[in-house]
């Protein structure tokens, strides 16, 4: 890639968006082209050809998700590189940026060093993973037949959101013997035998967000 890496913010919070450009400002090959408030903006400003890599933050109030913007971003040809910057770790929210199409994975919390290192990973075209972010795939793949699929993840977030089965079977696209089969394999997986308890469980386990 020749001259700087062109950089879009996408976050919902002005004073993040403030502290990602004081920071990224200062790499001399970094060039902060534009910010988006919504995942809607970013992803039309992506249309535009005017970054080469997106620090897309998951969520965006009651608008459009990261990872959903991720994967309409990612989706066009010659698209830029999208590199997730959030503070959720949860397997729920990682398995759905990944196979999004995100290029990274990246928590607020990570030095600037790891920021920058990560965004020029990114725009490379190599996938850039915050360890921890990296641990969790790799415990995910050493126990397949424990670990929950992204089904079974989007299927517990919602229980634990306070939806029914019914609920979920429509926001899911579902039927309601599917959302059961589904908590019968949850059950099964994490070892309890009830709604609240599963969603307790998953929790503590970070597999889902509380």
């Amino acid at each position: 890639m020749t001259g700087p890496v062109r950089l879009l913010l996408a976050d919902d919070h002005p004073v993040v968006r403030a502290g990602l450009r004081a920071v990224l400002d200062t790499e001399p090959d970094f060039q902060v082209v534009a910010e988006a408030a919504t995942a809607e903006r970013a992803v039309a400003l992506a249309a535009t050809g005017v970054c080469d890599v997106v620090l897309m933050d998951l969520q965006f109030g009651s608008g459009m998700h990261g990872a959903e913007a991720t994967a309409a971003i990612t989706a066009a040809p010659d698209a830029p590189r999208v590199l997730i910057l959030t503070t959720y770790d949860s397997d729920a929210d990682i398995l759905a940026a990944v196979e999004a199409g995100a290029g990274g994975y990246l928590l607020k919390d990570a030095p600037p060093e790891e920021l920058a290192a990560a965004v020029r990973t990114a725009a490379a075209g190599r996938s850039a993973l915050a360890p921890a972010v990296a641990h969790r795939l790799m415990d995910r793949m050493r126990t397949p037949a424990q670990a929950l699929t992204r089904r079974e993840l989007e299927v517990l977030q919602l229980v634990g959101e306070g939806l029914s089965n019914q609920q979920i079977s429509k926001r899911l696209f579902l039927s309601q013997a599917t959302v059961k089969s589904h908590l019968v394999h949850i059950y099964g997986k994490l070892g309890v035998d009830s709604r609240t308890s599963a969603v307790v469980a998953a929790a503590a386990r970070r597999l889902i967000r509380r």
